[in-house]
C-alpha cells in the first residue's frame, strides 16, 4: 500500500527518508532530460519541416512549451539538490523513443500523435503525487501535453485527407509505434514499486502500458488506420 504522507514543501522534502528523496529526484531528472532532448531532436527541427506559416506557428508553440517543461523540471530539480549538469542529455541517457531520425513533417505529426499521448499518461500519473511541488508541476504541464497530442491528431487528420498522405501516416506509425511501449518501463519494476510505496506515482508500469495501447489503438483507428503488431514484452 502507498505511504499516504503528503509532502507539501521543499523544506519538508529535505527532511524525508533518503528513499523518498531519491525517488522524487529520479522522476524530476528523467522529465528534465527527456523534455529537453525531445525538444532538441523532434520539436525544434520540425519547425523547418512544417508546410505553411500556420503549421510553423503551432510547431513553434509546441517547441517553446517543451523547452519550458525542461526549464520547470530543472528548476525543481535544483531546489531538490540536483546539479544542473545532471539534468542534461550529455549526463543522463534519454529514453529510447527519441532514437528515431526525424526526416519529414508526417513523421513529426505521428510522433506528436503517439508519443505525446504516452506523455499525457505519464504526467497524469503525477497529478495526485504525494510531493506537492511535483504534483503542482504536473498539473501545470498537463494542458500543454494534451495540446501537443491534439496537435498530432489534428495534423494527422489533415494528412489523411489524401491517399498519399494516408499512406505516409500509416508508414510512419508502422515504423515509430513499436518503439513506444518501452516508454512505460519494465514490468514489475523495483523503481516503480518504490514510487507507488511513497505515493509519488499511482500506477504500475504494466497498467499504464496496457492503458496506452488501448488509447493509441483507439486514436489510430479513428483515423481509419491501424497499429502494427507488437512483439510481446
Amino acid at each position: 500500500m502507498p505511504t499516504q504522507q503528503q509532502v507539501e514543501t521543499i523544506e519538508e522534502f529535505h527532511g524525508m527518508p533518503e528513499e523518498f528523496q531519491d525517488a522524487v529526484r529520479k522522476i524530476v531528472v528523467s522529465h528534465a532530460v527527456n523534455e529537453l532532448y525531445g525538444a532538441q531532436v523532434f520539436d525544434e527541427p520540425a519547425i523547418a519541416l512544417a508546410p505553411d506559416p500556420y503549421a510553423k506557428w503551432l510547431t513553434c508553440r509546441v517547441a517553446m512549451e517543451e523547452y519550458g517543461h525542461h526549464v520547470r523540471f530543472k528548476e525543481l530539480g535544483t531546489e531538490l539538490g540536483v546539479e544542473p549538469k545532471a539534468m542534461t542529455p550529455e549526463n543522463k541517457t534519454p529514453l529510447s523513443i527519441f532514437e528515431f531520425p526525424l526526416s519529414s513533417w508526417t513523421e513529426f505529426c505521428v510522433i506528436k500523435l503517439l508519443a505525446d499521448l504516452g506523455e499525457v499518461l505519464q504526467v497524469e500519473d503525477l497529478i495526485q503525487c504525494s510531493f506537492h511541488p511535483l504534483r503542482n508541476l504536473a498539473r501545470i504541464t498537463m494542458p500543454e501535453e494534451r495540446f501537443h497530442a491534439q496537435f498530432g491528431k489534428d495534423f494527422c487528420m489533415d494528412l489523411c485527407s489524401t491517399e498519399t498522405g494516408r499512406q505516409g501516416v500509416q508508414d510512419a506509425i508502422d515504423r515509430y509505434f513499436p518503439m513506444l511501449p518501452a516508454f512505460f518501463g519494465k514490468s514489475k519494476s523495483q523503481n516503480n514499486e518504490i514510487f507507488r510505496k511513497w505515493g509519488i506515482k499511482q500506477r504500475r508500469n504494466e497498467e499504464m502500458r496496457e492503458d496506452y495501447l488501448i488509447q493509441a489503438r483507439k486514436v489510430v483507428e479513428g483515423l481509419d488506420l491501424h497499429l502494427p503488431t507488437l512483439q510481446k514484452m
